[in-house]
């Protein structure tokens, strides 16, 4: 049988209910003071990039957080991204000079910004452009080098002896087309030279369109590396921009740190390459000629030079001749008879 209280008992839990709703909230700890207020002047903590630092509130520390969106994953490390900003930074110094000696103007290429964002983003960024889709085996995918128009067409006058002016025009003929592939293809030896720290690539053109909405080369909702350029021509300026997909560098994602990068240029030759490089050596040619002796003439002399006539030479035929390696003596010797050839027999080389 349970116990029934009576109403002191009733008026005494009551009063203890109303005793612990006076106490301190429990989420700061008791015996800590509370946080002082912050001035309403003072400015707020700081966030970088979407991340809130860790907070302090009394003697407890509120967690941190980031800022993520599901609807767009990072596929690059800031390291990586580094790597491929210094890779382009290569590309854009070495295409300005390849182009500043093709078109016979300065050209400045100048890396603007560099980031990965959804391929569907990129494409609604442009308005009217010249699309060229372009491999990079052995990489699997496509990839593509965007460039406005006023870009294309100060190229192409320039090529064809104008002074590099621009026309507003959306389209490309038929004359137009092998010269700006013409172009293209003196960029991608640019960008096959800056990559080669990483990987050798061989750049080809796919196709070129004028719309963007006839370059598919990857879903909307893939993450891609835009490549933001300035290219100047003269008084010109224009944009050109890069666009690589994620899937396209997913191979070499572990080469893009910068790290691993030096560390591999620094990296002692193999066995293998060594023997390779001593190959190659092996197989070059060199000029090599005997000096027979030296003599002075004058003009006057020289121009009466005739059949049977004969030159003095400062050598003596009991002196070694000289084998010169691209005009450099390497060593001495005497003329013989090999069967009916003249052979040059080696005696001793010269230490430098």
């Amino acid at each position: 049988m349970s116990e029934i209280l009576s109403q002191a008992e009733i008026e005494a839990l009551l009063n203890s209910l109303g005793s612990d709703s006076d106490a301190p909230s429990p989420r700061v700890s008791q015996g800590a003071s509370a946080a002082p207020a912050m001035p309403a002047n003072r400015p707020a903590a700081p966030s970088f990039g979407g991340y809130t630092p860790a907070t302090k509130v009394g003697s407890k520390t509120a967690v941190s957080y980031e800022v993520y969106d599901f609807r767009r994953p990072d596929k690059f490390s800031k390291d990586q991204l580094r790597t491929l900003q210094m890779l382009h930074e290569t590309f854009a110094r070495l295409a300005g000079t390849s182009l500043s000696a093709f078109l016979r103007t300065p050209v400045t290429i100048d890396l603007i910004s560099l980031e990965q964002v959804p391929y569907e983003e990129y494409l609604r960024s442009i308005n009217q452009s010249v699309f060229t889709i372009m491999s990079l085996p052995p990489l699997t995918g496509q990839a593509v080098l965007e460039m406005e128009f006023g870009l294309v067409f100060t190229m192409i006058d320039r090529m064809l002896g104008g002074p590099g002016k621009s026309i507003s025009r959306n389209n490309l003929t038929d004359i137009e087309r092998p010269l700006v592939r013409q172009t293209i293809e003196r960029m991608f030896q640019s960008l096959k030279s800056a990559w080669e720290g990483v990987v050798i690539v061989s750049p080809g053109i796919e196709g070129t369109e004028t719309s963007s909405q006839f370059v598919q080369i990857a879903p909307p909702n893939d993450i891609v590396v835009t490549i933001l350029f300035e290219v100047k021509i003269g008084g010109q300026r224009s944009a050109m921009s890069l666009c690589v997909p994620y899937l396209v560098l997913k191979p070499i994602t572990t080469k893009l740190s910068a790290q691993k990068w030096f560390a591999g240029s620094n990296r002692k030759q193999t066995p293998i390459a060594r023997k390779q490089i001593t190959y190659n050596i092996r197989q070059a040619s060199v000029n090599c000629s005997i000096r027979l002796g030296r003599a002075k003439l004058s003009v006057s002399q020289f121009r009466a030079l005739k059949p049977g006539d004969m030159i003095r030479l400062d050598q003596r035929t009991d002196q070694d001749l000289l084998l010169l390696v691209g005009n450099v003596p390497k060593y001495t010797g005497k003329p013989a008879l090999q069967g009916k050839k003249l052979v040059f027999s080696v005696h001793d080389s010269i230490e430098e």
